[in-house]
């Protein structure tokens, strides 16, 4: 091929997430003597400046909502300045938002399906509505990708006829190691060398389950005075989570910060990370987690049960007792180091042996070759 293969990638948001952070590994990691990555967000955030000091050309269509008719036509304008030959949609609401663009301009589009947007814990109606629009999109793009098996089995049984690719998540071990070298966030936070830092790194929001971490740490604490919980992320949530705290009254071991960039360092300050979510994809807050040597403890879901081998690489607790579950694994590991250290180490060789960002976007890139291929014949 003579020119690079221009990618549109899409994300829905600017912030840092698990699909924004997959798509910043990718788009760097990509081979920029084949590929010319271009991104489209659905709103502004860090991640957005993030590429422009990567040198990666960027654009913003502001949304928060999947099927935003309304930014169609923008939308397809902006693709027919860019001329892309591919584009490759991150979740939902970015494929939802630029199907119909792409597809009107005879464009390939891929999918990447970072969690569904149905799942169990919604009402009969929003789930047969979110699971519709999953259909719509799926039927009509030319490759979809689960980031898990679990994923993308939960797709085959909830659409008929559905086909996937799966790309494993992966992690850049070079910034996520423990042996780079990291600032003291303990420090900055005020907690001293002797606490076992519990950390919580993700969006307040139903699925994440924030509320039942704090509540399990404070089952915790009692048996585990020591303890610090540090609690990392907004969302809908907070606002309770902090409201929680100071009923219990837990502000001095508690803390609670925005989202983060320096992610390597909080994690490098923390002892045990927490994940108690309800549902998940293929969950990049983990991996790093992992990739950093730490002892983590997830809820037994989709593609978070394929990571953790419980008791091996990490400990799987049930969302049926979740807060008692957790508490009780909290307490296990706060009070062994030893098991916490080797857990750590069998964490990381995980990610290198299946997690690794070299893996992922070595296959990333096969797909964008084939596709382009067949446009080309055609």
């Amino acid at each position: 091929m003579n020119r690079k293969i221009r990618v549109l990638e899409c994300i829905r948001q600017g912030q840092i997430g698990g699909g924004e952070t997959h798509l910043l590994s990718l788009t760097g990691e990509l081979d920029k003597s084949l590929f010319e990555p271009v991104v489209l967000s659905f709103t502004d955030g860090p991640m957005i400046e993030r590429l422009k000091g990567m040198g990666i050309e960027t654009h913003v269509i502001y949304t928060e909502r999947p099927f935003d008719v309304t930014k169609w036509g923008r939308v397809k304008r902006l693709i027919e300045n860019l001329r892309p030959d591919l584009v490759h949609a991150h979740g939902t609401r970015a494929s939802s938002n630029v199907l119909w663009a792409a597809r009107s301009l005879g464009i390939p589009v891929i999918y990447t399906v970072h969690g569904w947007s149905f799942h169990k814990d919604q009402s009969f109606l929003v789930r047969q509505m979110r699971t519709f629009g999953e259909r719509y999109i799926t039927r009509r793009t030319d490759l979809n990708i689960a980031v898990s098996r679990a994923n993308g089995e939960a797709g085959k049984r909830a659409i008929p006829g559905f086909e996937y690719k799966l790309v494993l998540n992966g992690i850049d071990r070079d910034r996520f190691s423990p042996l780079r070298r990291s600032k003291d966030v303990r420090a900055e936070l005020g907690i001293g060398a002797d606490a076992v830092v519990v950390l919580f790194l993700a969006r307040f929001t139903v699925q994440k389950q924030p509320i039942a971490a704090i509540e399990a740490f404070r089952l915790a604490l009692p048996e585990v005075q020591n303890l610090r919980l540090v609690m990392v992320g907004d969302g809908d949530l907070k606002e309770q989570g902090v409201m929680l705290v100071e009923q219990y009254g837990l502000q001095d071991k508690v803390t609670f910060t925005s989202f983060r960039q320096d992610v390597p360092d909080v994690l490098a300050a923390a002892d045990i990370f927490v994940l108690p979510s309800l549902w998940e994809g293929l969950p990049i807050g983990l991996l790093e987690a992992m990739a950093m040597g730490k002892a983590v403890i997830a809820s037994d879901v989709d593609g978070t049960a394929e990571v953790i081998r419980d008791r091996v690489n990490g400990r799987l607790v049930s969302t049926e007792e979740l807060v008692p579950a957790l508490s009780r694994v909290l307490i296990e590991l706060a009070n062994d180091p030893v098991e916490r250290r080797k857990m750590g180490e069998r964490a990381m060789e995980s990610i290198n042996e299946k997690y690794n960002v070299e893996a992922m976007t070595e296959q990333i890139e096969g797909i964008y070759l084939e596709i382009a291929a067949k446009k080309a014949v055609l």
